[in-house]
């Protein structure tokens, strides 16, 4: 058997971490599609061919466009019970063990859907997938960085009624033109509230989004975070303080971060020590869940198979876990 074969084979069987998921980003096209149908919402495509061949991005803000679209579609609690129960199943295909997944309130709220309904449809299918599969999940609410920041304390005030299924907030959307420091109060005022933080940095942005994510917002993790190696001294830093950067490899090919797979930097990232680890980002639109994420930048890359492991040791490392149940599943890697 070669190499490939086998990290390919252990990728598939051993158990896994997901850190770098939007759930409106798993709306697959044929369930697009069948709630349009189920909520009379007109969406601009007649058929499932016709979405899946709109799949098609040049960069973040073009992809931006249509996935805000798809959400379009979201309405009722059960559409976003549906919407995570069908990334569930992914997870108990690839072997997800433990997922931490991102959702956009204000995608849904500034169009009139309430907050409860998106938070309560969520966590009832993260619920069910404990009791079901044994997969546990935490949930991290986040900020549309387009939009104003007095407009996410509205959000912040609804996600405080609802700390007992909401871990943390991040921050994603458009990047440029969108620093870090816009939301300085915003995640101060988070902090206070005792939610963990995230943040979108250094995928499109420069290596100063990285520095303000960690100076002003104090994140836990960087979401991305791949133009880090522009800057030296910032690579020391986050090596210093073991920063996790939550790489989402097809993702940045399918936005034209990087020409193509062979030229993803994860392995130079990798080489320098990071805590890098692999995700999925918004599958439905970027081709791909987190076993073919693994599968196609370890073929790409020619990552071996300690290399993986790493990898995949770093996602259950960085993730929000109890110190028990990270080294319950790093003893089973």
């Amino acid at each position: 058997m070669s190499n490939i074969d086998n990290v390919v084979n252990f990728i598939k069987k051993t158990p896994k971490s997901e850190l770098h998921l939007h759930i409106e980003g798993s709306l697959e096209p044929e369930l697009m599609f069948k709630l349009s149908k189920r909520n009379k919402i007109e969406i601009p495509f007649k058929s499932v061919e016709e979405i899946k061949s709109a799949y098609n991005f040049s960069n973040l803000d073009s992809f931006l466009k249509i996935y805000y679209e798809g959400s379009n579609v979201l309405i009722t609690e059960e559409d976003f019970f549906d919407l995570t129960w069908e990334y569930i199943l992914r997870c108990k295909k690839d072997n997800i063990v433990h997922t931490e997944i991102f959702f956009d309130p204000q995608s849904h709220t500034t169009r009139g859907i309430d907050f409860n309904v998106v938070i309560s449809g969520i966590y009832k299918a993260l619920t069910k997938a404990n009791s079901e599969f044994g997969i546990t999940s935490k949930i991290i609410m986040c900020f549309l960085r387009h939009l104003d920041e007095e407009l996410c304390f509205d959000v912040l005030k609804y996600a405080i009624n609802h700390k007992d299924k909401i871990i943390g907030v991040g921050l994603d959307s458009s990047e440029k033109g969108n620093p870090p420091k816009k939301f300085k109060r915003l995640f101060e005022e988070a902090i206070k509230e005792g939610f963990l933080t995230v943040a979108h940095a250094g995928e499109e942005g420069p290596p100063e989004y990285i520095w303000d994510s960690l100076n002003l917002l104090k994140v836990k993790r960087i979401d991305h975070g791949v133009q880090c190696l522009k800057d030296e001294k910032l690579v020391e830093k986050l090596k210093e303080k073991n920063i996790p950067l939550t790489v989402c490899p097809l993702s940045n090919i399918k936005l034209c971060v990087f020409d193509k797979l062979e030229n993803h930097n994860l392995k130079k990232m990798l080489d320098k020590g990071l805590r890098v680890m692999v995700n999925s980002d918004d599958p439905a639109y970027f081709g791909g869940y987190l076993n073919t994420n693994l599968i196609e930048t370890s073929k790409a890359l020619n990552l071996n198979l300690e290399e993986v492991k790493i990898l995949i040791r770093n996602s259950f490392k960085s993730s929000f876990l109890d110190e028990n149940s990270k080294n319950n599943w790093l003893n089973k890697i």
